[in-house]
């Protein structure tokens, strides 16, 4: 019988330098197949966390917020990153014309920036990472997965 386990991450960052080294931590123990929901207010370094994610599996790849594009790509030799940012969809069904469930259903890892705009939408293993501003240059990043 397999036990799972709830992993509790909660981190203070005081830096974009800190929050990007928090990404590269869990780019180092991330699947395909992994779902993760980046929830947080505007600023709250959702984007600088994806950078430091992307940078640690792919050094040079030019992370850029997808809020107008919805979805950026970025190939690794692990595996494919897609970067999602939803704060500029009105509607879940706008989800159906970018394949989104092909890609969390795929063999990539998918960070998805404002994910729980769309709770029903979220895949069942999808985890979710909150950020939190606790100063203007400090935040706490937590997350709660089962392993």
């Amino acid at each position: 019988m397999i036990t799972k386990v709830m992993k509790v991450m909660r981190e203070r960052s005081a830096s974009v330098e800190e929050t990007r080294a928090l990404g590269a931590r869990l780019a180092k123990i991330a699947e395909p197949g992994d779902v993760f929901s980046l929830d947080g207010n505007l600023g709250s370094g959702k984007t600088e966390f994806v950078r430091g994610f992307v940078e640690a599996l792919a050094a040079g790849a030019g992370v850029h917020s997808p809020t107008f594009s919805i979805v950026n790509t970025y190939k690794t030799p692990k595996f494919p990153v897609h970067h999602f940012d939803f704060y500029r969809l009105e509607d879940p069904r706008e989800l159906a014309s970018i394949g989104f469930d092909e890609y969390t259903s795929g063999d990539g890892v998918c960070l998805i920036e404002w994910g729980m705009m769309f709770p029903g939408r979220m895949p069942g293993h999808a985890k979710v990472i909150s950020f939190t501003e606790v100063e203007e240059s400090a935040r706490v990043v937590e997350a709660h997965f089962m392993f």
